[in-house]
């Protein structure tokens, strides 16, 4: 009997899901791994195998001298690539590819994440769920990469998480859904770091406004002082871009 074939909508399934897990979480034995073999008729060996093979295709790793399953590279790199080029499309894509799978529609899905939209219609609407969806799941990744910490005061809770755009969404359409354009905040230091009253250097250090320098309070002190030049907690994949850090320095960063 000869194998069946992967089709695009599987792969981008695959990868879709590949940016949603932590590298050690690629095994066959992973709920979220058999609930996509099951939606796909695939194996639990087969899409765990899928994983490694975008993780061959993640400069991360590459640099890192981890190669993955370079087996189905020819197949995976095209998705790869594309994302890249367009992410905005290729993530809502495979939000609704995987909405038709569980047999709902793609504002079911997202119904909390979208709230009332009634009073939009036709294009205005279908741009306003595309763009809420792809929120979420930039969201959802950057917690996700940061382990579900905010990597400056390690709170773990994630309702007081915030994917945090470096280079701001209105301003880099390219690169606004980018994993390397994440940092994992919380509210308060995230906020912060919107105004432009934090920023980090080449050496992912905290540097600090001189708004901020002269207001001595204690709680100024305690919530932002002491954390003058501590180190972001790196992520293990997707590491906060150098370019996009120098950008939010120059250009957000009430210096």
């Amino acid at each position: 009997m000869s194998r069946r074939l992967w089709t695009k909508e599987e792969l981008i399934l695959a990868f879709n899901l590949y940016l949603k897990l932590p590298f050690g979480k690629f095994h066959a034995s992973n709920p979220e791994v058999i609930n996509l073999a099951n939606l796909t008729g695939r194996s639990n060996n087969s899409i765990a195998i899928r994983l490694s093979n975008f993780a061959s295709c993640d400069p991360y790793h590459q640099n890192r001298g981890v190669k993955g399953l370079v087996g189905g590279l020819k197949q995976c790199q095209p998705i790869w690539d594309e994302f890249f080029h367009d992410q905005e499309k290729l993530i809502y894509l495979s939000e609704q590819i995987l909405a038709s799978k569980e047999k709902v529609s793609i504002e079911e899905k997202f119904k909390s994440e979208l709230g009332n939209l009634s009073h939009l219609t036709g294009e205005n609407r279908v741009r306003e769920v595309s763009t809420r969806v792809n929120q979420s799941i930039f969201r959802k990744i950057v917690l996700m990469n940061y382990d579900n910490k905010c990597a400056i005061s390690g709170i773990d809770v994630p309702d007081l998480l915030v994917a945090s755009h470096i280079i701001p969404w209105s301003q880099n359409k390219k690169e606004r859904l980018n994993p390397q354009n994440g940092l994992c905040l919380n509210y308060l230091h995230d906020k912060a770091f919107d105004r432009g009253l934090i920023t980090f250097d080449k050496n992912f250090k905290m540097v600090l406004s001189n708004k901020l320098k002269r207001n001595g309070s204690e709680n100024m002190k305690l919530y932002f002082h002491k954390l003058e030049g501590k180190s972001l907690k790196l992520p293990k994949r997707f590491i906060p871009n150098e370019d996009f850090l120098e950008y939010h320095k120059l250009n957000i960063f009430q210096s």
